[in-house]
C-alpha cells in the first residue's frame, strides 16, 4: 500500500506539475539579429517577464532573432509571434499599407516607444573625403553591408540613401548580413562600408573599432543632408553619438535618429498588456542594467512618435498613472 500511496502522490504531483506548466502562456517576442541593439533589448524584457510575471502571473515573454523589422510586421500578421521590437518607419508603412507593405496592417497595437534607432554609416578611411554621408554616392559597382534582405535596416538605409540620390540595389553591390556578419565583413575587406542603425553602443560596432582602430569612419550627417535623408515624413531628428562611446571617437558625431517601438497583437490578453507595460517601467533599472539603450526609456516619453494605437492594456496603464493617451493612439 506504502509503494502505491508513493506513486499515487507522485502521480497526482507529476500531473498538478504539468497541468500548472499548462496553463502558463509563453508569448513570442520577434527581436531582429543578434549583432544590433533589438535583440539584447527584447532579451532584457524577455528575461524581466519570466522574473516577475511568469512565477505568479504565469505568462512570460521568450525573446527570438529575426530578420528585423519588415520581417516582423509580416510574423505579427501571420500570428507567429505575438510581440516584436519594430523601427518606426516600418511601423508606418504597417498603419498605413505603404512602402514594402501591400495592405495596412490593422492587428498590430503599440505599447511603448523603447529608444531611438541611430542611423550610423560606417566608411572605410581609404573611401572617406568629407568625413560626411556625401561620401556614400561615389560607391558605385563597391560591396557594401546595408542589412539583411527584408529587414528594417536594408529598408531605412534604402529611404535614406535614395535622399541623397543613391539606389542602394543598383548602384553597390550588396551584402546581406546582420550586424555582427557586417561588420566583420568590413574587418575583411569584403565590404567598404555598412548601414547600421542601432542604439549606441552597438556592440558590432565597438567590437570593429576596438580591433581595427583607425580604419573606420562612423559618417557624420549635416543639418542639409538631414532634411534630404527625411524627406519629409518628419521621422528622423538630429542626433549626437557623444565622443568616447566607441573606441578611438575622440569627437561628437552628429547624425540623425528615428523612434524604435515595442509592437504587439491585438488580440493579446488586455490584462497581460497592462502588467507587462506596469512591470517594465516599474522596473527600468533591471533593463537599463542590460543594455544601455534602455537609457532612453521614461514614462513620460513613452508615447511619443508611436506610428500606430496603443493596446487597450498599456493605454490603462498609461491612464492609471495619470498620463493623457491622445485621441489618435486610442484603438477604435
Amino acid at each position: 500500500m506504502k509503494i502505491l500511496s508513493a506513486l499515487a502522490a507522485g502521480a497526482i504531483f507529476a500531473f498538478s506539475a504539468g497541468f500548472a506548466q499548462a496553463q502558463s502562456k509563453d508569448y513570442v517576442l520577434n527581436t531582429a539579429s543578434t549583432g544590433g541593439t533589438y535583440h539584447p533589448v527584447g532579451t532584457a524584457i524577455s528575461t524581466l517577464s519570466k522574473i516577475k510575471l511568469l512565477p505568479k502571473k504565469k505568462f512570460s515573454l521568450t525573446a527570438v532573432n529575426s530578420a528585423g523589422s519588415g520581417a516582423n510586421v509580416q510574423a505579427l500578421g501571420a500570428g507567429t509571434a505575438d510581440f516584436a521590437i519594430i523601427q518606426g518607419l516600418f511601423g508606418s508603412y504597417a498603419a498605413t499599407g505603404t512602402g514594402p507593405i501591400s495592405a495596412p496592417q490593422k492587428n498590430i497595437r503599440s505599447i511603448t516607444m523603447l529608444w531611438q534607432n541611430v542611423e550610423q554609416f560606417v566608411l572605410a578611411n581609404d573611401k572617406v573625403k568629407t568625413g560626411t554621408v556625401d561620401d556614400l554616392k561615389g560607391l558605385t559597382g563597391m560591396s557594401m553591408a546595408m542589412g539583411k534582405q527584408n529587414s528594417g535596416t536594408i529598408g531605412s538605409n534604402t529611404v535614406l540613401l535614395a535622399g541623397l540620390g543613391v539606389d542602394i540595389s543598383k548602384d553597390y553591390k550588396l551584402v546581406y548580413a546582420g550586424y555582427g556578419p557586417s561588420a566583420d565583413a568590413l574587418a575583411n575587406g569584403q565590404a567598404v562600408g555598412a548601414g547600421l542603425p542601432s542604439g549606441p553602443p552597438t556592440g558590432a560596432i565597438t567590437k570593429l573599432m576596438a580591433a581595427n582602430a583607425g580604419k573606420f569612419t562612423i559618417l557624420d550627417i549635416t543639418p542639409e543632408q538631414s532634411k534630404a535623408m527625411d524627406g519629409g515624413r518628419n521621422l528622423w531628428v538630429p542626433y549626437t553619438i557623444a565622443a568616447g562611446t566607441y573606441p578611438g571617437q575622440k569627437k561628437d558625431i552628429n547624425t540623425i535618429a528615428q523612434p524604435n517601438f515595442l509592437a504587439v497583437n491585438a488580440s493579446v490578453d488586455e490584462e497581460h498588456v497592462y502588467l507587462l507595460t506596469k512591470v517594465m517601467y516599474e522596473n527600468l533599472g533591471f533593463l537599463t542594467a542590460i543594455h544601455p539603450a534602455t537609457k532612453a526609456m521614461a514614462v513620460e516619453k513613452a508615447m511619443a512618435g508611436l506610428p500606430v494605437p496603443l493596446h487597450p492594456g498599456a493605454a490603462r496603464y498609461y491612464k492609471e498613472i495619470g498620463l493623457k493617451v491622445p485621441a489618435e493612439l486610442m484603438a477604435k
